[in-house]
Formats: C-alpha cells, sequence, structure tokens
C-alpha cells in the first residue's frame, strides 16, 4: 500500500452532524458534564451562541478519519488535535486531511487533518469553505 502513497494524497474525509442528544449521550459516557455542552442560557452565558461540541467528540472525528485511512489491517498510533473554534448541534462537521509523509521502512504514514464545520445540517459544504475547528495529524502504520 505505501507504494501507492504520496505526499499531497487525499485523505477521504469524514462528516459527523451532532445533534443535542447526540452530546448529551456523549457527554454521559465521557463523563463530560460542563454545562456548555447541554445549557443554552448558560452557554450564551459564556459567550458562545449555544452548546457546543466538546472536544472529545472532534477528537473521536480525528480517530475516525485516521482509521478509515489506515483500513481493517492498520492501525492508529497517535491522534493529536487544536481546537481553534467551536461547533454546534447541527452544524455539518467534516475531518478531511493529506499525507504529510510515509515511511517504507515501519509503514507508519503521518496525516495532516482539519475539521471544517458547516453551519447548519442542510448548508453546501461541498466546497472549500467552510470555519476551521480544528486542525491536527495522526500517525497511522498500515497493515
Amino acid at each position: 500500500m505505501l507504494a501507492r502513497l504520496s505526499v499531497g494524497q487525499p485523505v477521504p474525509p469524514v462528516e459527523l452532524v451532532p445533534d443535542e442528544i447526540m452530546l448529551l449521550r456523549f457527554g454521559a459516557v465521557t463523563r463530560n458534564t460542563h454545562r456548555i455542552h447541554y445549557d443554552t442560557a448558560f452557554a450564551r452565558s459564556e459567550g458562545l451562541d449555544g452548546p457546543v461540541v466538546m472536544a472529545q467528540l472532534h477528537g473521536c472525528l480525528f480517530q475516525r478519519t485516521a482509521a478509515g485511512f489506515a483500513g481493517p489491517a492498520g492501525r492508529v498510533r497517535e491522534v493529536a488535535w487544536q481546537n481553534r473554534a467551536p461547533a454546534y448541534p447541527g452544524d455539518r462537521l467534516r475531518v478531511s486531511g493529506t499525507v504529510r509523509e510515509a515511511d517504507p521502512v515501519t509503514g507508519e504514514v503521518t496525516l495532516d487533518l482539519v475539521e471544517h464545520r458547516f453551519p447548519g445540517e442542510a448548508a453546501d459544504g461541498d466546497g472549500p469553505g467552510g470555519i476551521v475547528c480544528c486542525r491536527g495529524h495522526a500517525v497511522v502504520v498500515l497493515g
């Protein structure tokens, strides 16, 4: 598989449209009880437009994107990201990226990843637009 990879090659995107129920459930399983994730009035008192997607959910999307690239025989060795802007329930989130480097000896591939949000589930997000929510990278080992 490494022979078919090239620097700059696109990573297939992963999308998710989180809703308020998903945020509540995700917060429950991760024990994240911060009110900015479920209490609209409190989130607005903190200067946000409403409840926000938690950082760990962004990380899950980065991991899902990396795992999809690695395939069933591969594995994700590392995922890192930095949040840049909030995302809200109903926003379409898309993580995409490119191959930064591939090591033929170890089979490791480093991916540069970025997550864009497209406000509103029905928003047109097929172009290069969108608001950058997170930037990061992942290292996968191909099987």
